[in-house]
C-alpha cells in the first residue's frame, strides 16, 4: 500500500506504484486535465513520473510558479523542434528558461532573419497543435555521445561528454525531435497554447568570446493570453523607455567604438550627473563621511596582496611601466586601505568612514555592454567604513535607514533586500564567515525589515546585503549593497591601537547607494521615461516669446530664474509659438514658460506644465515659490 500525502492533508491511499498523472485522475477529472508536473517531496517531476513508496504529492498547474517553469522550459523544447523541423541542417546547443522566458541558441549556415523567426512561431503552433506526447528516456552517457554525433548535433555530444561517466542522461523525445535534458516537461505539445517569439540575437558558444558565434532566439511562454499580453505590453513601454534610445532622443549622452563600454556625457546629460553627484555628497557630508581620492592604476603587488589578481585578474586592465605591472582600479576598496594606513589610527577614530566618487575599469566582455547600463568606465559613489566588530551592527543599521531614505527620494519605493552569502571560492574560514553573516542578519532584524537569502553570491571577501529596487514598470535593478570583511584590512596591513593598547585589525564595510553612477542614471531615465522630476531634469524650463517684442523680456526672466539657481533657457527663435511648444514637449521640459504683449505688460508668464496642463499667468516671485516647493519636495 503506498501512502500519498496531499497538499490538504488528505491521504490517497494506492494499492501498486502509481504515477502522478494517475494521482490527479485520482482526485479529478478536472485537475488531470490541468496537471503539468508534480512535486513529489518537493521535487518536481512529469506527470509520467512514478512513485513507489509513501510521499509527499502536490499536482502543479499553470497557476503554480513551478508550472510557468514548466511551461517555459517545453516551449523552448518545442522551439528547437519547429527550427530542426524548417532548417534541418541547423544544429541545436543550450536552451534555458529566463526571467518571463527562454532562449535557444542555434548554429546555422546564415542568420536568422525576421521572416524566419514569424515561420518558426508558425510552426510551434502547428506542432502544438498535434498534441504530441512529451516521453522521457534515460540512455547510459557514451551511448548518448554516439546517438548525438550520428545526429549530427555536435554541440549537444559535446555537452553531453562533460557528464561524469557514470551519470545517466535523460532525453526527450515529442514526434521526431529529441532533446537532451534533465526535465520535467509538460505531458503533451498540445498543453503549449500560449507564446510568442521575441527576438535574435547572438551569443557565444558557453558563454565565451573565443568560441564560435551562435544564434540565439527569444521567446515568452505563459499560461494565460491575459498574462502574456499584459507582459507584452510592459515590453513594448519598456522599448519606449530604453535608456539609449531616449539618450539619443534627448541629447544626453552616446557611445561608440572608439571607446568601447565608455559613456561621452552631453551637457544635458552630464548636468543631470551631477544633480546626482551633488546630493550624494550631501549625503556624503550629512552622514560622517570623509570624502577621499584614490589612485586610477596601482600596483600589481597590492592587488595580489588584496586577492583581487586571484580572483578578478581577467577583469581588470593592465599596464606596465619601468617594468613594473600595474592595474586600472576595478574598485575602490585598496586605495581606501592604503589611506587608512598612512597614518597611526587608534580605537577613538573608529567608526572612520571614507567616501570616493571613484571612477573604475573592468573588462566586461563586449557582448555584455548595453547602453550605459553595462559599461568598462564607470564611477561609484564607495564609500567604506573602518570599525570594530562591535560596531558593524550599528553602521549596518545606520546604512539600511539612509539607502532607504535616499531610494525614497529619487522615487523608488518598493525595495526588495537580499543577504548574498559565501561562495564557493574565498578569503577566510567559516568562523569568520559566519560571524560576517549573522551581524548582517542582526542589523536587518534590528531594522524591522524582511529579506531573502542568496546562498553562494557573496563577494570572495565577505557577504553582502542587496538593495533592488523596482521600477515603474515592475523591473528589478540591483542597486545599493553593504558588504562586511574581516579579510582585506588584514592582507593588507591594517591595524589601529586598540583600548588596551595591543594593535588590532579593523573591519572593513563596503558600501554604495546608487552604485555605479552611469547605470543608476539609466535606471532613473528608465523609471521616468526620461520625464524626470523637476529637481533631477537637465533644463527644468524654457522661455518662449512670442514675438520679437518680448524677445528682451524673456531674456530678463531667463536671468531671474538663473540667478535664482534654476536650470532655464530662452528659445528666441522666429517659429510660431505652436511650434516651439510641441518641440520643447518632446524634449520633456518640466516648464514651459511663454511670454507675449500681454505678459509683459502685466510682469507675469504663461506657465504650461510637461503634461500639457495650462497653470496659467504667474508673477515670477509665485513662480519661484511653486518651483522652489516642488524642488525641496523631489517629487
Amino acid at each position: 500500500m503506498i501512502n500519498v500525502k496531499l497538499p490538504d492533508g488528505a491521504v490517497r491511499r494506492f494499492e501498486a506504484p502509481v504515477s502522478v498523472g494517475d494521482v490527479a485522475a485520482a482526485i479529478g477529472p478536472g485537475l488531470a486535465k490541468a496537471a503539468l508536473a508534480g512535486r513529489v517531496d518537493g521535487r518536481v517531476v512529469d506527470t509520467s513520473f512514478v512513485i513507489d513508496r509513501d510521499a509527499d504529492v502536490a499536482i502543479v498547474t499553470d497557476r503554480d510558479p513551478e508550472g510557468l517553469e514548466v511551461i517555459r522550459h517545453s516551449t523552448a523544447h518545442l522551439l528547437a523542434y519547429a527550427v530542426k523541423d524548417l532548417f534541418p541542417d541547423a544544429q541545436v546547443t543550450i536552451g534555458p528558461v529566463i526571467e518571463d522566458g527562454f532562449y535557444y541558441d542555434f548554429a546555422y549556415k546564415r542568420p536568422f532573419t525576421l521572416e524566419d523567426l514569424a515561420a518558426i512561431e508558425k510552426r510551434m503552433v502547428e506542432l502544438a497543435k498535434r498534441d504530441e506526447p512529451v516521453v522521457r528516456s534515460e540512455m547510459p552517457r557514451d551511448e548518448a555521445v554516439r546517438y548525438f554525433q550520428d545526429m549530427g548535433e555536435h554541440y549537444k555530444a559535446e555537452i553531453i561528454a562533460s557528464i561524469p561517466s557514470n551519470e545517466p542522461i535523460s532525453l526527450y523525445r515529442e514526434g521526431g525531435f529529441v532533446d537532451l535534458c534533465r526535465g520535467p516537461h509538460v505531458p503533451s505539445t498540445g498543453r503549449l497554447k500560449v507564446f510568442k517569439l521575441t527576438k535574435i540575437a547572438g551569443a557565444y558558444w558557453r558563454g565565451d568570446s573565443r568560441n564560435e558565434m551562435l544564434q540565439r532566439i527569444y521567446g515568452t511562454a505563459w499560461g494565460k493570453k491575459e498574462d502574456q499580453d499584459a507582459y507584452l505590453h510592459r515590453i513594448e513601454d519598456a522599448e519606449k523607455r530604453d535608456h539609449r534610445k531616449l539618450g539619443r532622443q534627448l541629447d544626453l549622452f552616446h557611445t561608440q567604438d572608439e571607446a568601447p563600454g565608455m559613456v561621452f556625457w552631453h551637457p544635458k546629460g552630464w548636468s543631470i550627473w551631477q544633480v546626482v553627484e551633488q546630493y550624494m555628497r550631501r549625503v556624503y557630508q550629512d552622514n560622517g563621511y570623509q570624502e577621499v581620492r584614490a589612485p586610477q592604476i596601482l600596483d600589481r603587488a597590492l592587488w595580489e596582496r588584496s586577492g583581487h589578481w586571484q580572483n578578478f585578474k581577467d577583469d581588470m586592465f593592465t599596464t606596465q611601466s619601468e617594468k613594473r605591472d600595474f592595474a586600472v582600479k576595478p574598485m575602490n576598496c585598496p586605495g581606501h586601505i592604503l589611506i587608512f594606513n598612512s597614518d597611526l589610527r587608534s580605537y577613538r577614530d573608529l567608526p572612520l568612514r571614507y567616501g570616493e566618487f571613484g571612477a573604475c575599469h573592468r573588462n566586461e566582455p563586449s557582448g555584455a555592454l548595453h547602453g550605459i547600463m553595462r559599461v568598462r568606465a564607470f564611477t561609484q559613489d564607495d564609500g567604506h567604513i573602518f570599525c570594530t566588530e562591535e560596531q558593524i551592527r550599528s553602521e549596518c543599521v545606520a546604512f539600511n535607514r539612509l539607502a532607504l531614505d535616499v531610494y525614497r527620494d529619487f522615487g523608488f519605493t518598493d525595495v526588495a533586500i537580499k543577504l548574498a552569502l559565501r561562495p564557493e571560492q574565498r578569503l577566510g574560514d567559516d568562523a569568520a564567515w559566519d560571524r560576517a553573516e549573522n551581524a548582517l542578519r542582526d542589523a536587518l532584524r534590528e531594522c524591522g525589515v524582511a529579506w531573502t537569502e542568496l546562498p553562494g553570491e557573496g563577494a570572495f571577501y565577505g557577504p553582502k546585503t542587496e538593495y533592488h529596487l523596482k521600477d515603474s514598470l515592475g523591473r528589478s535593478w540591483q542597486c545599493g549593497t553593504m558588504q562586511v570583511d574581516f579579510q582585506m584590512p588584514g592582507r593588507l596591513g591594517a591595524e589601529f591601537v586598540a583600548a588596551d593598547d595591543t594593535r588590532q585589525v579593523p573591519v572593513m564595510l563596503h558600501r554604495a547607494i546608487v552604485g555605479s553612477l552611469e547605470r543608476f542614471i539609466g535606471m532613473l531615465i528608465e523609471h521616468y521615461a526620461g520625464a524626470l522630476p523637476l529637481w533631477l531634469a537637465p533644463q527644468q524650463a524654457v522661455v518662449l516669446n512670442i514675438t520679437d517684442r518680448s524677445a528682451a523680456y524673456a531674456s530678463q526672466q531667463v536671468a531671474a530664474l538663473k540667478a535664482a539657481g534654476f536650470r532655464v533657457f530662452a528659445d528666441l527663435r522666429n517659429e510660431k509659438i505652436t511650434y516651439k511648444i510641441r518641440e520643447h514637449s518632446l524634449q520633456k521640459l518640466p516648464y514651459q514658460l511663454i511670454v507675449g504683449d500681454k505678459e509683459q505688460q502685466a510682469a507675469t508668464v504663461a506657465v504650461r506644465t510637461r503634461g500639457g496642463e495650462d497653470l496659467g499667468a504667474m508673477s515670477l516671485d509665485t513662480l519661484l515659490e511653486r518651483l522652489r516647493k516642488e524642488v525641496a519636495a523631489r517629487r
